[in-house]
């Protein structure tokens, strides 16, 4: 199938042709062509399927279809959980609108609200855009959305997760009733149906993937090693293999510093970023990971949501995360369109329930390998194994639950 029989218009097939497309994913196959009729959408999608470009295309095309007033009022918002992911959504309506007449903006938090108020006074179509300061603008009489056309959550299991329910729901009372809503999630989830239930008009839902699953070309692996002796060996897996393009996550932000540094005194390369950096600081890290200048990326789940690097080799979870769905979304940053990837998990004796509730979600059993001169000393017991899942499943909820109350006070720090 090319992207022409899906009924896009010329100056977006010479848009995605500039780009090196020849023709669309599974997403992009089932999206575009259900968008271009105004229907409503329910998709779950994985990262580095294509998703953004499966809306973008046609939403492009719906607002090229309406006429243009003199002032251009917004017309399309794009919701994103993150000030990278808006930036790369941005990217993409920037690179595909070139041969239209299609104005667009982002708008986020940590840096200078003037330029972004300056270009929103200019008249744009599309705003690419954070809650937080979405709504800060909104309030500041910045901005309207009462003329909006199309609404996208993009990542919306994520916003939930960061707690910006509260926020999404603010902002889409100051829309019209009347308008199309795409809602793209990697995984549905009960609060995700609920979501989608209250905004959605009778939508299609599309899977491009099965439910909770991970890319395919992506090759998992465990390797069981005590706490102490991990920074050690995530050093030698990149020394030996040579690895020029490293991806490693961590559950806190201290750890990620930590790491980065310890990386940085081995000759390794490293860079950390989290919401307590700077935007400044975070577009130069990841910057210099992109170009290669930097060998290895230290991220928080929260900050790497919108690392878009085409051919990642590498992921490594240096801490598994404490929900299972995270998981699916680290490894996905490899693998993606078509390529092939590695995602590493370095697991000691507190992990091994982590590993077993990502088995259940996954519905299949990890490799996992001893490094040789990296034993683990704690080599539990059956019933220890199953002692200790039965507490970290009691404690994961309360954990979830902490680290939402954390991200509704702090919800400032990733506008």
């Amino acid at each position: 199938m090319s992207f022409k029989s899906l009924g896009l218009l010329s100056e977006l097939l010479k848009a995605v042709d500039k780009q090196g497309y020849t023709s669309p994913s599974p997403i992009q196959e089932k999206t575009i062509p259900t968008i271009l009729k105004g229907a409503d959408v329910l998709a779950s999608a994985q990262t580095g399927t294509g998703k953004t470009a499966g809306f973008t295309l046609p939403m492009l095309q719906n607002l090229a279809a309406t006429k243009k007033e003199k002032f251009r009022p917004i017309r399309a918002l794009v919701l994103t959980p993150t000030r990278e992911l808006a930036a790369q959504v941005y990217d993409n309506v920037r690179s595909y609108s070139e041969y239209l007449d299609i104005r667009s903006t982002v708008i986020f938090g940590g840096v200078n609200a003037k330029p972004q108020i300056s270009a929103l006074r200019s008249g744009v179509d599309i705003v690419v855009a954070t809650p937080g300061r979405l709504l800060d603008l909104e309030s500041q009489n910045a901005l309207s959305l009462k003329r909006i056309e199309i609404l996208v959550l993009d990542e919306a299991d994520q916003m939930l997760n960061m707690g910006f329910l509260r926020d999404i729901k603010r902002i889409i009372a100051l829309m019209p009733k009347k308008r199309q809503n795409l809602l793209f999630s990697a995984t549905f989830s009960k609060e995700i149906k609920k979501l989608a239930s209250e905004i959605l008009n009778n939508p299609l839902e599309i899977s491009a993937t099965p439910e909770n699953t991970t890319a395919e070309k992506v090759n998992q692996k465990t390797y069981r090693v005590d706490k102490e002796k991990k920074v050690a060996l995530t050093i030698k897996l990149i020394a030996d293999g040579n690895w020029k393009q490293v991806l490693i996550f961590t559950r806190t932000k201290h750890r990620a510093n930590r790491l980065s540094e310890k990386l940085v005194k081995a000759g390794i390369t490293a860079a950390p970023i989290h919401g307590n950096k700077s935007q400044a600081a975070r577009t130069k890290a990841l910057a210099g990971f992109k170009s290669q200048k930097i060998r290895v990326l230290v991220a928080t789940d929260i900050a790497a949501r919108g690392i878009d690097i085409p051919l990642l080799p590498h992921v490594i979870n240096f801490e598994l995360p404490n929900v299972p769905e995270d998981y699916v979304h680290r490894i996905g940053r490899t693998g993606r369109a078509g390529a092939s990837g590695q995602a590493l998990s370095l697991v000691d004796v507190d992990e091994i329930a982590y590993v077993r509730e990502i088995e259940k979600l996954l519905g299949e059993t990890l490799e996992s390998e001893i490094v040789e001169g990296f034993e683990p000393t704690n080599n539990p017991t059956p019933n220890a194994n199953k002692k200790q899942g039965n507490s970290r499943g009691q404690n994961r909820n309360s954990n979830q639950n902490r680290n939402r109350s954390r991200n509704n006070k702090n919800n400032s720090n990733r506008k």
